[in-house]
């Protein structure tokens, strides 16, 4: 949930784990290990980079996995009452893609790989075990500025939703007044387009809550976000509230509801994540395919 926004498998969906890729094949000539892109400005385990397991493309992609450390995000229920952190599906989702897009030539450069924040916290970000409002909001901007550090050609966040238990559906976001907007638009349709595609192809029905602008998503937690109106994440530059916006097309999914007991438990479900994930790698190539124009 952003905060600025059958049974699912045949049996009770496992808590999700973080999975580390193993690459399918060396690249010639270059490193596979996993590199830290600026280690004194993010927490360990953020923003680091991971090469192409196979030939590369030569385009670098930016995963946002939402939340993680003192950060649960939306907290929900599976259908046997299980409780659910977002934060831990965000990093499941997120890893599964990465190991789906390396294999496929891309340079993959994640916000997270365990359950931390993305910055560095510092004094203010903290109130007991949470973060505080502006803790919250600094640590968007990090995985922003991870982006642009990254040169990532494409950004996509990976959110998941939350509200009334009777609430249920996919949204993928995007940013209209960016000089990207297009491309925002481009990519968000076939992100919402093939997930839905994904999902209901599993008999899941998953209602279709549509590509929306990001000023109609997310939550206002202070009056500076309520001025700002757009997604940290997305939106453009607004000096002092966002002065590093991130530089390249993206959008943001939130595929499913976590407070919904069926899509909660599809959102824990090592299935579901797989699912979710291989839809997610295949709109970010479809993206990238010479003439592709997505779904209208």
């Amino acid at each position: 949930m952003l905060s600025a926004v059958c049974v699912a498998c045949g049996t009770e969906a496992r808590p999700a784990t973080h999975r580390s890729a193993t690459p399918a094949r060396a690249v010639t000539g270059v490193s596979t290990v996993p590199q830290p892109i600026d280690p004194a400005k993010f927490s360990p385990g953020a923003c680091v980079a991971f090469p192409p397991a196979r030939a590369a493309r030569g385009l670098t992609v930016f995963l946002d996995a939402g939340h993680g450390g003192r950060d649960p995000g939306a907290v929900g229920t599976t259908r046997s009452g299980r409780a659910i952190n977002e934060a831990d599906l965000t990093l499941a989702v997120e890893m599964d893609t990465m190991a789906i897009l390396r294999g496929a030539g891309f340079r993959v450069v994640v916000s997270r790989t365990r359950a931390t924040s993305v910055r560095r916290l510092g004094p203010g970000d903290v109130s007991g075990r949470l973060l505080t409002a502006g803790g919250s909001h600094r640590d968007v901007l990090a995985r922003a500025v991870c982006a642009n550090e990254a040169h990532a050609d494409v950004l996509v966040g990976i959110y998941f939703d939350a509200g009334a238990p009777s609430n249920a559906g996919a949204v993928t976001g995007y940013d209209a007044v960016r000089p990207f907007a297009a491309e925002n638009l481009r990519l968000a349709k076939l992100l919402q387009s093939d997930l839905l595609d994904a999902m209901n192809a599993q008999g899941w029905r998953v209602p279709d809550e549509g590509v929306q602008s990001d000023t109609g998503l997310g939550s206002a937690l202070t009056s500076q976000a309520l001025s700002y109106g757009h997604l940290v994440l997305l939106g453009p530059a607004h000096p002092p509230y966002v002065p590093t916006p991130s530089r390249m097309p993206g959008a943001l999914v939130e595929p499913l509801f976590v407070t919904d007991p069926f899509e909660g438990s599809i959102a824990a479900s090592r299935h579901g994540q797989t699912v979710i994930a291989r839809a997610l790698a295949k709109a970010i190539e479809q993206y990238f395919a010479p003439k592709s124009r997505g779904p209208r």
